[in-house]
């Protein structure tokens, strides 16, 4: 019997959610701290913000893939652009929060590999 569309969803917001705690579970590991977890604005969402060891504050996105998709290939120029957006969102109603700066990080969770984090992978000013 085939899979029905609600099945599909379902299956693919576990998947999401499960990816996103391996890809919290490896920073808290690399020693951040973690400050939100599916993060809304009105702009979009952001899977992970989090705070380095150095104090910079970090937008990660997370995406599950199937096989080993570089994660500059895995988040496209328009999604970018929105947690761009959203970042500055969470940033304006948290002033002095981005004192040490700002970065934007991918981490990619592959079946049976371990999560791959890519520091400081765009900047919003690059992209224009």
């Amino acid at each position: 019997m085939p899979e029905r569309r609600t099945d599909r969803g379902r299956k693919a917001e576990q998947r999401g959610r499960r990816s996103e705690a391996w890809a919290a579970v490896l920073l808290v590991l690399k020693g951040y701290r973690i400050l939100g977890w599916r993060v809304r604005t009105h702009m979009g969402e952001i899977d992970l913000v989090a705070r380095a060891p150095g104090g910079a504050v970090c937008f990660v996105e997370v995406k599950a893939r199937p096989g080993s998709l570089t994660a500059a290939e895995a988040v496209g120029r328009r999604q970018k652009a929105r947690i761009a957006r959203a970042a500055a969102l969470y940033l304006a109603a948290r002033p002095g929060l981005a004192k040490k700066g700002v970065r934007f990080d991918v981490v990619t969770v592959v079946p049976r590999r371990l999560p791959r984090h890519l520091r400081d992978a765009w900047r919003p000013d690059e992209m224009i």
